[in-house]
């Protein structure tokens, strides 16, 4: 399998969008760059003449929403940006214990809408969202899962939501996720089309929304921030990752 390149990243960033490539970003293609090992035949990809590959060097994209000023959802002095990135950062270690390139769009708190200097809109969100695409589109992982935490003013309300895009490859990708994380806390609930959601309706890779829990639930809340609770919902998530990664054996 050919694989893309750092500079090949770069480049093909440069030419869709007219924008600075910012410290955030540089670190998010040094780490798949370095942690992907690139099998360069025939010296490097470029950009300009080259054939594009026809499978993406990146297995799975993690997508940890939420960040920086945009805390997310709330309880109290808990917030869904940080629980989001506490599993985020887990998850990614341990799906490179797999030997999968995986990449983590970002590692600590800042909101992505930082790194976003070239869609002219007022709307730090749609900036946001825009730019969360924009990785995706140039990395094109094999998965994209986009992990966030719910809320609700019915404190009964408890359990994982998942949401998928009108194609099947992400559809199986959310019903084995759904059979995991339900697995893990004894529910039954249904992935649904998230045809209203930016990344859902914007990306043409593989994308899955997982919501990991009600930070609102009291059960749900102790899943979320105790460390054997995070622990159990990467393991969980990876599994199914795991078991997509096999059905769809790229």
């Amino acid at each position: 399998m050919r694989r893309k390149c750092l500079s090949h990243y770069i480049t093909t960033l440069k030419e869709r969008r007219s924008f600075t490539l910012k410290p955030n970003l540089i670190a998010v293609f040094l780490a798949v760059a370095l942690l992907c090992a690139p099998v360069l035949p025939g010296g490097p990809i470029t950009h300009a003449g080259a054939a594009q590959p026809s499978m993406s060097a990146v297995d799975v994209l993690i997508d940890v929403g939420h960040g920086g000023i945009d805390g997310g959802t709330s309880y109290g002095d808990l917030l869904e940006k940080d629980i989001n990135l506490a599993v985020g950062k887990k998850l990614y270690d341990r799906l490179r214990q797999t030997g999968l390139c995986i990449a983590l769009n970002r590692t600590h708190d800042y909101a992505p809408s930082d790194d976003n200097d070239w869609l002219k809109s007022r709307s730090r969100h749609l900036r946001d969202l825009a730019q969360r695409k924009l990785l995706i589109d140039v990395l094109q992982p094999k998965l994209t899962v986009s992990l966030h935490t719910n809320w609700s003013k019915h404190k009964a309300a408890r359990g994982p939501g998942f949401l998928y895009q009108s194609a099947m490859p992400s559809y199986i990708a959310a019903h084995l996720l759904a059979n995991r994380l339900n697995g893990l806390y004894g529910t039954n609930t249904a992935p649904y089309v998230g045809k209203t959601f930016y990344l859902l309706k914007r990306t043409n890779s593989p994308t899955v929304i997982v919501e990991m829990g009600y930070i609102s639930n009291g059960s749900d809340r102790n899943m979320l921030t105790s460390p054997e609770g995070q622990k159990q919902i990467t393991e969980a998530i990876a599994s199914a990752i795991l078991d997509y990664l096999i059905v769809y054996d790229f």
